[in-house]
């Protein structure tokens, strides 16, 4: 699917977060600039969250609870270590089944194996302007868009 600026960027996060439910997990794979953090806005705002989404690169993550479902962001771009990676990522999969949120993660690839069910988004820079998405649910069935 073509994006051509951030309002459509925004509008295809409000139109995933409709699928999503509690204890979902997103993937978000896309090069730096590509627009995963605003992805990430655009699902917050499907789901009713009032704070300000931001990048969590340097927190590793961000909780969000004021929605029809809390949204856990983790950023994983920092660790490079397999096992740190691993070890964020089991405490805040632990945390997003106790408060039944959405777990979205950007920069997944070291941890993405030890994932069964997930949603991925791929993220990439369109020739001239804009972004392409590719968007597989967790049966790969690709029938979302």
């Amino acid at each position: 699917m073509f994006v051509e600026n951030l309002k459509e960027t925004l509008n295809l996060g409000k139109k995933l977060s409709q699928e999503l439910n509690p204890q979902s997990i997103v993937l978000l794979q896309g090069p730096i600039g590509a627009g995963k953090t605003s992805f990430v806005q655009g699902i917050a705002e499907g789901l009713s969250i009032s704070e300000d989404i931001t990048s969590p690169t340097f927190a590793l993550s961000h909780h969000y609870n004021s929605g029809k479902i809390p949204l856990i962001h983790l950023d994983l771009y920092r660790l490079k270590n397999i096992s740190s990676a691993r070890e964020v990522f089991f405490s805040e999969e632990e945390e997003s089944i106790q408060k039944q949120a959405i777990l979205i993660i950007e920069w997944p690839e070291l941890i993405e194996p030890v994932i069964d069910n997930f949603w991925k988004i791929e993220i990439s820079y369109a020739k001239n302007y804009g972004r392409h998405y590719k968007i597989r649910d967790p049966k790969n069935l690709l029938t979302f868009l």
